[in-house]
């Protein structure tokens, strides 16, 4: 777990895209042993169709434990936090989730932008925007869960 250790926000996105590949092509699952092992999972865990291995939610849980003890220990955090915060509040009431917690907000806003830049769609300079400002947390989240 390497990746989790280095990017613990790419790593969750990385489950996140495997997850996703594995439900689209379940029968790629047998080309690797990687991904047979995490196919495995998904059925164990009863997730072939829709929700996220508990490693995913395990490392989720880890950034948003980090992210609280940020914005009650740097004041830089939190400004960012308050910067981002309105956009986030808007992203996740279009959702049907619309009281997830922000850490899991900029996560799915920046892995569905991700599936709108592989389907060659645009996204608006707003929400280019967000994006820069979710993608500066997160790397500062997971830097920090580095130097843990």
């Amino acid at each position: 777990m390497i990746l989790k250790k280095n990017n613990i926000a790419e790593y969750i996105l990385y489950l996140w895209q495997i997850e996703d590949y594995l439900r689209a092509f379940p029968q790629q699952a047998e080309a690797n042993q990687e991904l047979c092992d995490l196919s495995n999972m998904m059925h164990e865990e009863g997730i072939i169709e829709k929700g996220h291995l508990q490693l995913a939610k395990n490392a989720l849980r880890e950034l948003e434990d980090l992210h609280n003890d940020l914005l009650d220990q740097e004041a830089t955090y939190r400004a960012a936090m308050i910067q981002l915060t309105p956009a986030l509040n808007i992203f996740k009431a279009k959702t049907d989730r619309p009281t997830m917690s922000d850490i899991e907000a900029c996560l799915i806003l920046l892995y569905q932008i991700m599936l709108l830049n592989l389907q060659k769609r645009t996204i608006s300079s707003e929400t280019e925007q967000v994006q820069k400002q979710a993608t500066k947390v997160l790397q500062y989240l997971s830097k920090t869960y580095k130097e843990q």
